[in-house]
């Protein structure tokens, strides 16, 4: 059975979409059939981390608003990325400035983004669909973190993500959800990481995902791909790998 993971963050920033993409990798790797959709329809971008410019061709924008099935939005990365036997597959968000423009004056049934993630698990047969979410809360976050299996909030070690993850800590557990688990990210070298986990944890009453530190071979990669792939042996990648294992 298929699983949704709603990757979220308070605040932008927290390296919430490179957690994503290196996550959906990860399990890729593994052999599974992944999905990963960008609904930060706002400020798009994980398609950057994947190596693939918004070249005019159809994306989730154009689904929702009717224009488009979502096979004709779905990027297959199978191909581009060494997967094993697993699948990977994109729904970006257009980067364009006039369909960005449009979403905010004219929005679109968020009731449709339920229905696209559905209609995505069954058309690629997928065993899991990875959110990564528009930062902050609106009616898109609230639906993603109502419907996934798993959510993962990504914070850092700031006074200002510790307020407002207890917001959306607080927010996640009306709505229901179920599986919710933090994930502290950029965390100084200097702090103790078994400190830090326990701080989280008894602060919010969630289990800690993981604790990954402001790692230069990440900052070094600016967001051009896939650190799991590209340096499998560094300490981000090799816990991302295990993050992976234990969404299994």
């Amino acid at each position: 059975m298929s699983k949704k993971i709603a990757i979220h963050s308070y605040r932008g920033g927290t390296g919430k979409s490179n957690i994503s993409a290196n996550l959906s990798v990860a399990l890729a790797c593994k052999g599974y059939k992944v999905g990963v959709v960008d609904t930060d329809i706002q400020s798009p971008g994980i398609n950057v981390l994947f190596g693939h410019e918004d070249t005019g061709e159809h994306t989730l924008n154009d689904h929702l608003w009717g224009e488009c099935s979502v096979e004709e939005a779905v990027i297959d990365l199978t191909p581009e990325f060494k997967v094993n036997d697993g699948k990977l597959y994109l729904l970006p968000s257009s980067m364009d400035l006039g369909k960005i423009s449009r979403i905010l004056k004219e929005g679109y049934d968020v009731g449709e983004l339920n229905l696209c993630f559905n209609e995505m698990i069954e058309k690629f047969n997928l065993d899991y669909l990875i959110i990564d979410t528009h930062p902050g809360l609106n009616e898109e976050t609230l639906l993603s973190l109502a419907i996934s299996d798993i959510s993962l909030v990504v914070l850092r070690a700031d006074s200002q993500d510790y307020l407002g993850t207890s917001v959306t800590v607080e927010i996640a557990r009306k709505l229901d959800v179920q599986d919710m688990r933090l994930i502290l990210n950029m965390v100084p070298s200097q702090f103790d990481e078994a400190q830090v986990r326990s701080k989280v944890e008894s602060t919010y009453e969630c289990s800690c995902a993981a604790v990954l530190k402001h790692y230069d071979d990440v900052r070094c990669m600016a967001s051009e791909g896939i650190l799991v792939l590209k340096q499998p042996d560094s300490e981000f990648a090799v816990k991302l790998v295990e993050l992976a294992e234990s969404v299994i």
